[in-house]
């Protein structure tokens, strides 16, 4: 389909009277729309189709009602149409689209312990990207982030969890697959950074590695853009992404890590703060964005 940029309007009027029967092509504009929506990278600027089937349920409630059932139809979840994000959506638990963090782990060939280090990777790169609820509520702010930026923050993360569990004369070596952040670090800890290959290469299992992997899923998923292959690989959010993260904001996981006051600033690279006393708070096992454990 040839690409052209597409100008937006506010709506003038309702397209069709609120008591118009529902067609069969009715039916199959609503179904086409959350086909594009199911496409992350497609903009709706550059489309002529999806940006006029986006206006149409802007302008038409009987049409987004209709569109919005099939999306709950296909379990998947409407978190926002506009012209910015286009039909973002995401699926629901028992969606056929849901991906699951075992499955995903399973493509990138991780063990048990591998799997919550991809989950926490997952999670670093959300927090790092919305170190704020300020920035994650403004439509107009793009996180950035860095591989080696998120390997870094990460590791400061670490560093704060084992300085708490000394304070607090807790046992500093349980079980690897124990869950919580205050086992997460100690994986992460042990794990080589890199483990560079005699070609330079880093190692699938080291932890920028597990980012890497991380940041090109997301990518793929449209929820980021690479900017450049400094520090290990450089990014920006999307609109897709920042409403992903708000859906998932809540989370207990998330709530923790940003806790700690490690603070990433917007070029990528984290910087320490000191740290507020904070009642502990529970982590979800295996939580990990935009994943259902």
């Amino acid at each position: 389909m040839t690409e052209q940029h597409v100008e937006w309007s506010e709506p003038d009027a309702v397209a069709a009277p609120a008591n118009a029967p529902v067609t069969p092509a009715d039916a199959a504009d609503a179904a086409r729309l959350v086909a594009f929506g199911l496409q992350p990278k497609l903009q709706p600027a550059r489309d002529q189709e999806y940006a006029e089937l986006l206006r149409r349920y802007r302008e038409d409630p009987a049409f987004a009602r209709l569109a919005d059932a099939v999306a709950a139809g296909l379990g998947l979840v409407v978190l926002e149409v506009s012209p910015r994000a286009g039909m973002a959506v995401t699926a629901a638990e028992d969606s056929v689209f849901a991906v699951r963090m075992g499955d995903y782990a399973r493509r990138t060939s991780a063990d048990s312990a591998d799997r919550f280090l991809h989950g926490l990777a997952h999670l670093a790169v959300a927090a790092m990207a919305f170190p704020r609820p300020e920035d994650l509520a403004d439509d107009g702010y793009i996180g950035r982030v860095s591989v080696n930026g998120v390997d870094a923050f990460v590791r400061q993360a670490c560093r704060r969890l084992e300085e708490r569990a000394e304070e607090q004369g807790e046992n500093t070596d349980p079980a690897t697959e124990a869950p919580g952040l205050e086992a997460a670090w100690r994986i992460w800890a042990r794990r080589s950074s890199t483990g560079a290959t005699k070609d330079a290469r880093r190692l699938s299992g080291s932890t920028t590695g597990i980012i890497g992997k991380a940041v090109a899923f997301l990518t793929d998923s449209g929820f980021l853009q690479r900017t450049g292959d400094d520090s290990g690989g450089t990014y920006r959010t999307t609109a897709r992404y920042q409403l992903q993260v708000r859906d998932m904001a809540g989370s207990a996981a998330m709530a923790e890590l940003l806790e700690l006051g490690v603070v990433p600033v917007t070029d990528g690279a984290p910087t320490l703060l000191p740290a507020e006393h904070t009642d502990d708070l529970e982590l979800v096992a295996d939580a990990g964005l935009p994943f259902h454990s």
